[in-house]
C-alpha cells in the first residue's frame, strides 16, 4: 500500500510537472504573440483613430492604423517589412506619429521632429513622410517646414499627438491591451477590434492571417521577362536587319587552275544553284612588246 501511494504521489508531480511545462511553452512561444480582442471601448477608441491625422500611401480596403514615433526601430522596421505584404491582401496601412514628450527633464524629441510631426497631422503629406523616414534622423533639418518651438499653433498640434497616444493607451490598458510600439489596431473579418503592441516579429503573422496576406511579396521595380515573347534583333533606322548572312561559297581552285565549264563550280548552264562561278582564266602571252622608236618631224621629235 506504501508503494502504491508512493508511485501515486510521484505520477501526479510528474504530471503537475508536464502540465505546467506544456503551458509555460504554450504562452511564452505562442499565445504571448496574439493580438487581444477589445471587448471594452470600443467606440472611444475608434472616435480617436478617426479624429487623428494619419497618413496613407493608398491601397484602399480595409483600414489598419500603426502608431508609433519616428526613432522607433521597430516601428520602422514593421512599415519597411509587412506594408506591402498587407496591401497585397486589401489592407490601407495608415500611420499616425507622434513627439515624445520630455521625460524626467530628458528632452526625446528634436526640434525638427516637431515640426515633421506638426507639418504631417495638418497638411497629412505621405511624400514628406517618405522623405523623412528615407532619411536618418541625424541628417533630418527639416528645411522649408515651419519651426514648431515659438509656434503657438503648431505647437499645440504636436501637444495634440501626445494627448492622442496617452488617452489612447489609457483606453487599452483599460481593455486588457498591452502596450507599445509600433502599436497597431484593426478590425477583423467578423468586425471584432483588435490590437497588437508589435515589436517582437513573431507576432506580425497573426495580423496577416486576419487579412489573408501573403507571407512574402516580390520586390517592386523588378519585371519579370516574358518568356511567349522571343527576343529580337535590333534593326538600324532603315528596317533592313543588323548584319546580313555570309555567303556560301564553293571550292577554291589552287592557282593557275581553271574550273571546266557546265562544272557545279562555276555557275554556268548545268551547274549546281548556289555556288559561285570561277574566275576567268588569264589571257597568254605572245611575247615580248617593242619599245617605240623614235620619229623625225620638223622641229620636234616626239617619243
Amino acid at each position: 500500500m506504501r508503494r502504491f501511494l508512493i508511485w501515486s504521489a510521484l505520477a501526479v508531480v510528474i504530471g503537475l510537472a508536464l502540465a505546467g511545462g506544456g503551458y509555460w511553452a504554450y504562452w511564452n512561444f505562442y499565445a504571448r504573440f496574439q493580438p487581444v480582442t477589445i471587448s471594452r471601448n470600443q467606440a472611444e477608441i475608434q472616435r480617436l483613430l478617426d479624429e487623428a491625422s494619419w497618413v496613407s500611401g493608398g491601397g484602399g480596403g480595409e483600414p489598419l492604423y500603426i502608431i508609433g514615433y519616428r526613432d522607433s526601430a521597430s516601428t520602422q522596421r514593421y512599415e519597411r517589412e509587412e506594408t506591402e505584404k498587407l496591401r497585397a491582401g486589401g489592407v490601407e496601412a495608415r500611420v499616425i506619429v507622434f513627439a515624445r514628450p520630455d521625460r524626467e527633464g530628458q528632452v526625446q524629441s528634436t526640434p525638427a521632429e516637431r515640426a515633421t510631426v506638426s507639418e504631417l497631422w495638418l497638411s497629412r503629406d505621405w511624400s514628406l513622410y517618405q522623405r523623412w523616414t528615407a532619411t536618418p534622423s541625424r541628417n533630418w533639418t527639416a528645411a522649408g517646414i515651419p519651426a514648431a518651438d515659438g509656434n503657438l499653433a503648431r505647437s499645440a498640434v504636436v501637444e495634440a499627438s501626445r494627448q492622442f497616444v496617452t488617452r489612447l493607451n489609457e483606453l487599452l490598458r483599460d481593455a486588457g491591451a498591452p502596450t507599445g510600439y509600433p502599436l497597431v489596431i484593426w478590425r477583423d473579418r467578423e468586425g471584432f477590434m483588435k490590437a497588437c503592441a508589435c515589436a517582437d516579429s513573431r507576432s506580425w503573422a497573426f495580423i496577416r492571417d486576419d487579412f489573408s496576406a501573403p507571407d512574402a511579396v516580390a520586390p517592386s521595380g523588378i519585371v519579370e521577362p516574358d518568356p511567349a515573347i522571343p527576343p529580337t534583333t535590333p534593326v538600324p533606322g532603315d528596317g533592313t536587319p543588323e548584319t546580313l548572312p555570309y555567303p556560301t561559297l564553293g571550292p577554291i581552285p589552287p592557282a593557275g587552275q581553271t574550273i571546266p565549264p557546265g562544272s557545279p563550280e562555276t555557275g554556268q548552264p548545268g551547274a549546281t544553284p548556289g555556288t559561285s562561278p570561277a574566275r576567268p582564266a588569264t589571257p597568254p602571252r605572245t611575247g615580248p612588246t617593242a619599245p617605240p622608236q623614235p620619229t623625225q618631224q620638223e622641229d620636234t621629235t616626239f617619243f
